[in-house]
């Protein structure tokens, strides 16, 4: 494995550098004349035999962000190599450095990355053009199976949320993992308090689905004030950050709010063109006094927090809970045995709502020959069944399963209980209700996604230092967002 120090600067400063403007890469001739070219680059025929050895001898590239799965296969890619005879070198970068890099390579006519980590936001939606339609190989003669059902094996979401871009039809990407939001709180304190806090509060106050945002923060101010083993009663990724458009999202939709028009649409397949921002409406406003109010009474570390500030708050036993990443589980155990509970986010007026951040793997569309084929081999066997299990119970990283077959296996099952193996699987119950179409959480998933994201988590972070009122500060984002998607993809 080779790993690679981040660049420096924006992804958008790079690219100019380079003269590589966003819009310039979409129609670059480059990328044109590598796509025509594949069409006609000899492809070394199958002649018969078995399809995974067929690429033997090949050498591949795989560029991916530093995650959990990836940190998995890395420490283990024997079996692959044992499976092809086909050698897989990774470089794993920072996602901005790796948008940089993938840029960079689908304009240069020939892949030097054949399987790319394709974020759905930052390399799906505006590179699709530069990945390959996968249909050229799943099901087709001298390749192997996808198993257990092939594509629909992938839980329904996430195959058009992490592997397709406004194209039903097409898929770019196989679902690779799959980190989602949900209620993550101190167990032992709750066991120790619930009876008190219940009586006080006058509603029940079991973590879950039942309870409300509202409710939420009174729990939280509660324990500020009652609780002796945290000082905090919450905490939240609140940082000038992506993390901070994050944390806001999952109490937008619950309120109603959205980004754009057909939200659950524009987050699932994608668009070029989403219309009109929806953040200056009553529901979007409403859902910013509660974040506003809620990160008020939170750890006042909070407004420098992301995932992992709040994630090692948690275990730290600084918060009683939190909303966070799903797959931080295997570590809570690790540093807190059987004292964390797992459940779905608090609801609002809307909905429940659960912002689900997983990304696929996809092949770069100017890979060529042999390496091409080996690509595919890789994210079929990367994103198998046997790979899933064996990177659930990887002590290396692992993440959690993006198919369903992987969750009706008996010894996955049983991990769904303490005393659990395989911990990350101790947050099923809460994960599969948040993977649920009418609960899961999607930002948009078009071009300009970059720009409007940071446009979101300015304005939020000058809310919350006082900057701004909620009902000034969502008026000023939508502004924002809409003269972003007016101007269109451009660098």
């Amino acid at each position: 494995m080779t790993n690679l120090e981040p660049a420096s600067g924006t992804r958008r400063s790079f690219l100019r550098a380079s003269g590589l403007g966003i819009g310039a890469l979409a129609a670059s001739p480059l990328l044109a004349a590598c796509n025509n070219q594949n069409q006609t680059t000899a492809m070394p025929r199958y002649t018969g035999g078995d399809p995974w050895r067929r690429f033997e001898g090949t050498t591949i590239n795989f560029i991916s962000e530093n995650t959990a799965p990836t940190a998995a296969i890395a420490a283990n890619l024997k079996p692959f190599t044992e499976l092809t005879g086909v050698n897989v070198q990774i470089v794993n970068l920072e996602l901005t450095a790796l948008v940089q890099r993938v840029a960079l390579d689908m304009a240069s006519g020939h892949a030097q990355y054949q399987v790319i980590y394709a974020d759905p936001y930052q390399v799906l939606a505006p590179y699709s053009a530069g990945l390959a339609d996968l249909s050229e190989f799943v099901g087709a003669d001298g390749y192997p199976e996808l198993g257990h059902g092939g594509l629909k094996d992938f839980i329904p979401t996430q195959l058009n949320a992490a592997g397709k871009f406004v194209d039903d039809e097409k898929v770019f990407a196989l679902p690779y993992d799959c980190p989602t939001m949900i209620w993550q709180y101190r167990k032992d304190i709750f066991d120790t308090y619930g009876g008190r806090m219940a009586d006080d509060l006058g509603f029940d106050i079991t973590p879950g689905a039942d309870r409300t945002w509202e409710e939420y923060f009174q729990m939280a101010e509660w324990i500020n004030g009652n609780a002796d083993e945290v000082p905090y009663g919450t905490g939240h990724q609140a940082k000038q950050h992506d993390s901070l458009m994050c944390d806001f999202s999952n109490l937008l939709w619950a309120y109603g709010g959205d980004y754009f028009e057909n939200g659950q649409d524009v987050g699932l397949l994608g668009t070029k063109d989403p219309g009109q921002s929806l953040l200056n409406q009553p529901e979007a406003k409403e859902a910013a006094a509660l974040y506003n109010k809620l990160v008020g009474i939170a750890h006042p570390g909070s407004r420098g927090w992301d995932w992992d500030g709040v994630a090692n708050a948690l275990r730290a036993e600084q918060i009683a809970m939190t909303p966070n990443w799903h797959e931080n589980a295997a570590a809570n155990e690790s540093v807190l045995p059987g004292k964390v509970g797992y459940a779905p986010l608090p609801k609002g007026p809307k909905r429940n709502a659960h912002m689900y951040g997983g990304c696929g793997i996809g092949i770069a569309d100017n890979s060529q020959g042999a390496e091409r084929g080996a690509a595919f081999l890789f994210l079929a066997w990367a994103t198998s069944q046997d790979t899933q299990l064996a990177n659930l119970k990887s002590e290396a990283g692992g993440g959690t399963p993006t198919r369903s077959s992987v969750y009706e296996l008996p010894e996955v099952r049983k991990a769904e209980n303490r005393p659990s193996e395989l911990p990350n699987m101790l947050t099923a119950d809460a994960v599969n209700f948040a993977w649920q179409e009418a609960n899961i959480g999607l930002r948009p998933k078009i071009p300009m996604w970059n720009e409007c994201d940071t446009a979101i988590f300015t304005g939020l972070s000058q809310m919350l230092a006082g900057q701004g009122n909620p009902e000034e500060t969502m008026d000023g984002i939508s502004d924002h967002v809409d003269r972003i998607v007016e101007r269109g993809w451009v660098a």
